[in-house]
């Protein structure tokens, strides 16, 4: 009567770990064919796009100006689909954006992590973390009222002409906006470094700023370089902070201080509103969709990399 109730058991442990099995399986496929519909779905659109439009002329354009018929009887029927200064402007944005949050937020996670006490650390990681939780708009009403005003008083008095919507401001506000992104994973991060790690460091006689440089942050830099590229998907994907502070002019140039647009913004203005699906101008939001996916890519494939290497010579 044991061994078969024993037997019986186990039968049912099986089974219910069968059923787990197929539970997860589940959820992984169903997240990979959610995946691959996104990406089909965008790229047979982006197909129909370059079918009007050469793919060169789109990836190398210096003209953005996306004004198309919308009927055969209407004039203005030729666009230009320049898709070059869309992603100069969001390259120059997130890069400004980067300036001030990867260094801001990694040395406060670093402070908080080594230096902070108990007390202060539980004071000042869940202000950090309210930030993070402000909505977007407020930091774009905060950049058009406070930061944009200063830039162009600061500008005046040293002679230099700051444009009402720049990328200046855009991005400033931007890096502000993620800095409690890269501090909290970074804090988390450098956290969960060993302490026979900092411990071993301190018994050879190094002091705690050569061991947070040549021990903590070495183990910590793959998480690192996750945190710094969700910051960086972050501030490519914003769109409200630089509809309101940096504008929507497609201007090809890398001066911080003119407004210029990025491609999420352009996407928002090209699906908006009483648009055909069938014309040109809306199926451009599409292709700009496809070109900055793989831009992004490319980015954690070559990130992945990096962070291999890395493992590979600090192991």
């Amino acid at each position: 009567m044991i061994k078969k109730r024993s037997l019986q058991s186990v039968h049912l442990r099986r089974t219910n770990e069968k059923i787990v099995m197929a539970l997860l399986w589940t959820a992984a496929s169903i997240s990979i064919l959610i995946t691959l519909a996104i990406v089909l779905s965008v790229l047979f659109e982006s197909l129909r796009f370059f079918k009007s439009v050469p793919i060169f002329d789109f990836l190398f354009g210096l003209q953005w100006s996306p004004q198309t018929a919308m009927r055969a009887d209407q004039g203005g029927s030729s666009g230009a689909f320049g898709a070059v200064p869309l992603f100069v402007g969001s390259m120059l944005i997130t890069l400004i954006a980067m300036v001030v949050a990867i260094p801001a937020g990694l040395l406060s996670a670093i402070y908080l992590s080594e230096y902070a006490s108990r007390h202060l650390r539980d004071w000042v990681k869940p202000m950090l973390e309210i930030l993070a939780g402000i909505p977007t708009v407020v930091y774009g009403y905060f950049a058009i009222m406070i930061v944009a005003p200063l830039l162009r008083g600061l500008g005046a008095s040293v002679g230099l002409d700051v444009a009402s919507e720049s990328a200046l401001a855009a991005g400033l506000v931007m890096g502000i906006m993620i800095i409690p992104f890269v501090s909290s994973l970074s804090d988390d991060i450098i956290t969960a470094v060993p302490r026979s790690l900092r411990d071993a460091s301190y018994g050879l006689g190094a002091t705690p700023s050569e061991t947070i440089k040549h021990v903590v942050i070495p183990a910590a830099l793959p998480g690192i370089m996750g945190a710094v590229l969700l910051a960086i998907s972050r501030a490519i994907g914003e769109t409200m902070i630089v509809v309101m502070a940096a504008g929507m002019s497609a201007n090809l140039t890398v001066n911080p201080l003119k407004s210029v647009t990025t491609v999420t913004v352009q996407i928002v203005s090209l699906l908006v509103g009483d648009q055909e699906f069938d014309s040109p101008k809306t199926l451009a939001a599409f292709a700009l969709g496809l070109t900055l996916f793989c831009v992004t890519l490319v980015l954690n494939i070559i990130a992945l990399m990096v962070v291999r290497k890395y493992r590979e010579r600090y192991e």
